[in-house]
């Protein structure tokens, strides 16, 4: 064959592989890179060990990941059976924690703050709040009633320390559906106080990036400060911070407990916690008082400390149930 001719021939089947592989692409799509791995935290040689306040020793954690943006960790996954409720009617959560490792459910938990596991329920908008005490049957499987007014996405966290293979404790999360004709509310503005009840409390204090800061709370009645707060969940305060957006649930510390011979039972609660990220972040503060407990709320930036505001009627305090509480 001449020259011309082999050149020719070569072209002509280039082109009819550079077509059959152009059809081939058209029939199953793009390929495009997968998610990125998610990424954990690094722990410091003291991880795992549990502190007087009831939880595990991460405080030196070099890089510490916000908790509850993942249904799966560690070898550990929250199966929520109950995904969709409708708004303004009683409901029963159901949910499970699964060992990866095993497939079986899991049904021994170190205790935390007094409970096994701990259950925080909140809208997407961060307008509704609920920390929850489920209960555990035999079997592994966890219940508790709720009713959440307004519909819309929610986010689901189990916090909890299984007894072997995460001894530094877990925070997973899954979705939850309220039906319902949705009405998102905007983020409160920021503001050092909150009203709840007749309560006022004021906080003093800010959120940095990489950073422990202290946020100290002091509650106060009738213009009058509360030195006679009783102890709830192993200490005289319980904080829960979700950053506004996608709801990461950050680790918050309380610096003390009742009966340490420090720690007084108020007007003043403190804790140390880190945010993760510059943003804006709900903090949710319950404290229990004359036998109730209570949650005041707060919007906060990391910009610096919260900017004093009107303060918003009612406490700046999410939409609760009762107290807000099940136990």
């Amino acid at each position: 064959m001449r020259t011309g001719a082999r050149i020719t021939a070569f072209a002509a089947a280039l082109a009819a592989a550079f077509g059959t592989a152009y059809g081939v692409g058209q029939g199953v799509g793009p390929v495009v890179a997968g998610p990125e791995p998610a990424r954990h935290t690094v722990h410091s040689p003291d991880a795992g060990r549990e502190t007087g306040d009831g939880h595990t020793g991460d405080h030196g954690a070099v890089a510490q990941e916000p908790g509850g943006l993942q249904v799966s960790d560690r070898g550990f996954t929250l199966d929520l059976r109950t995904q969709r409720i409708a708004a303004d009617r009683p409901a029963e959560l159901r949910f499970t924690v699964t060992d990866d490792r095993t497939g079986r459910k899991v049904t021994e938990y170190r205790r935390e703050h007094g409970k096994e596991l701990h259950l925080v329920v909140a809208s997407r908008d961060l307008s509704t709040y609920r920390h929850l005490h489920p209960q555990r049957a035999a079997d592994g499987t966890w219940s508790t009633p709720v009713n959440l007014p307004e519909a819309g996405g929610y986010r689901v966290f189990a916090d909890f320390v299984p007894r072997s293979g995460a001894p530094d404790g877990l925070t997973l999360g899954a979705d939850l559906a309220v039906s319902g004709a949705a009405d998102p509310a905007p983020l409160p503005p920021a503001s050092a106080t909150a009203r709840v009840d007749g309560y006022e409390v004021t906080l003093e204090g800010s959120l940095k990036p990489g950073a422990s800061r202290e946020l100290t709370l002091s509650v106060s009645k009738d213009g009058r400060p509360v030195t006679d707060l009783q102890p709830y969940l192993g200490a005289y305060g319980h904080l829960v911070a979700l950053r506004a957006g996608d709801l990461a649930h950050l680790h918050v510390h309380p610096n003390g407990e009742p009966g340490d011979g420090t720690t007084r039972p108020g007007p003043e609660v403190s804790f140390s916690a880190t945010a993760p990220s510059q943003g804006s972040y709900r903090l949710f503060l319950d404290f229990r008082h004359g036998d109730t407990v209570r949650t005041a709320a707060f919007t906060v930036t990391t910009d610096g400390a919260p900017a004093p505001t009107a303060p918003q009627q009612d406490g700046g305090h999410p939409e609760t149930e009762g107290d807000g509480h099940t136990h």
